[in-house]
């Protein structure tokens, strides 16, 4: 294997935030990577660190090559360079988006059970958040279509907030219901951001649809965030793009990011940036097969070893949606009592909404050892909650 993704890096001491656990805990719940990000990335890291000077930092022309070169190479999108804006992160920008584009009191549409920090955005900006709950037929989720129109032909829904690809749930949206989506938010005058932070990580073979290529109604209406940060593991460098078409709209997004002092770099953020989409591909091809690997390891070990509870089928991201509903209907408790007999730290589906109380989500972006004890504590875990 080129690149050693079954090493064991001790992140302990580190100032983790995943890793600020107990001894003995196993932390498989946020979406932070336990391997080391692409070696042209640290490559470029080193070199901006050995400067020693660490001032204020411009947006470079490489930097929007990167990303236009990326999105037309790997995901057949023609970006303009006049449509990108840096950000310090996707969630820094949806916020800035929400409180510019916005009024209080408004509704920001969300498709549940689906990223949880998306709350926070809405709500504490003082926007009402409206779920359209997304169908689940025991083994995939759907779009309850019925549903999306009645609340974004409501007067008080201004914006909607996609996932693309969807987490929790790992789904790569299709084109047509990429369509259906755009065609009925241009209908009713509701704007789309598209959070695209997780387009990378599709399984081998897999490609995602961005939102903005799908339709000149999709591209003139939406905003789209996009980021290295998941794919390469760089998610404390703090650095990301918004890219919209629209000139009108992304003048507004402009104005927002701006007046909330989240439009510039730090020293790494660019040449982090730069490193990862134009030198880092081979490494990522290589750490996409090997977490399909883990993905498929982890339904087989879970068909044979805890036949209770189900992994949902995924085209994307490194985490599994469990469900475990024939085990609890409260996803907090469960998450609580595995954690408490075994250590093992997963994510109570409860904060993404929607039917999350049935699910727990799982992190498997790790050596495949760390993998294997992670299921067999779950496994452990869910015998003695069951005792």
């Amino acid at each position: 294997m080129l690149y050693n993704f079954d090493g064991i890096i001790d992140r302990r001491e580190s100032n983790s935030l995943k890793w600020n656990v107990a001894e003995g805990e196993l932390p498989m719940w946020v979406a932070d990577m336990d391997f080391q990000t692409a070696p042209a990335v640290m490559d470029a890291i080193r070199k901006r660190a050995e400067l020693g000077c660490f001032g204020y930092t411009e947006v470079t022309d490489a930097w929007y090559q990167a990303y236009c070169s990326w999105w037309q190479n790997r995901h057949h999108l023609a970006m303009e360079k006049d449509w990108l804006m840096f950000c310090t992160g996707v969630i820094p920008a949806i916020s800035s988006i929400v409180r510019k584009l916005t009024t209080p009191a408004e509704k920001v549409l969300v498709q549940t059970p689906v990223y949880n920090i998306f709350f926070n955005s809405i709500r504490n900006n003082g926007r009402q958040i409206l779920e359209n709950r997304l169908q689940y037929d025991g083994k995939e989720y759907t779009i309850d279509f019925q549903d999306l129109e009645k609340k974004l032909a409501d007067p008080q829904t201004t914006m909607m907030i996609l996932c693309n690809p969807h987490n929790p749930i790992g789904k790569i949206w299709d084109r047509n219901t990429l369509e259906r989506i755009g065609e009925l938010c241009y209908r009713y005058h509701v704007i789309v951001v598209s959070d695209e932070i997780h387009c990378d990580l599709t399984d081998p073979g897999k490609e995602y649809i961005p939102f903005a290529s799908v339709s000149e109604k999709c591209r003139d209406n939406s905003i789209t965030c996009i980021a290295p940060t998941k794919a390469f593991n760089i998610a404390g460098i703090q650095t990301a793009a918004i890219a919209v078409p629209n000139e009108v709209l992304r003048h507004k997004v402009w104005r927002g990011i701006n007046t909330d002092e989240v439009a510039e770099p730090n020293v790494f953020a660019v040449d982090a940036a730069v490193a990862a989409f134009t030198n880092g591909g081979e490494w990522l091809d290589a750490l996409r097969q090997y977490i399909y690997e883990n993905k498929e390891y982890a339904v087989s070990f879970v068909q044979k070893e805890i036949p209770d509870v189900q992994i949902i089928s995924s085209e994307a991201t490194y985490l599994l949606w469990i469900d475990c509903k024939n085990i609890s209907r409260d996803s907090r408790r469960l998450a609580a009592a595995i954690r408490k007999t075994t250590g093992l730290y997963l994510s109570a589906g409860h904060a993404y909404s929607g039917d999350g109380d049935d699910f727990l989500r799982m992190n498997i972006a790790c050596p495949r050892s760390v993998l294997q004890d992670g299921l067999q504590r779950l496994k452990t875990g869910i015998e003695r909650y069951l005792a």
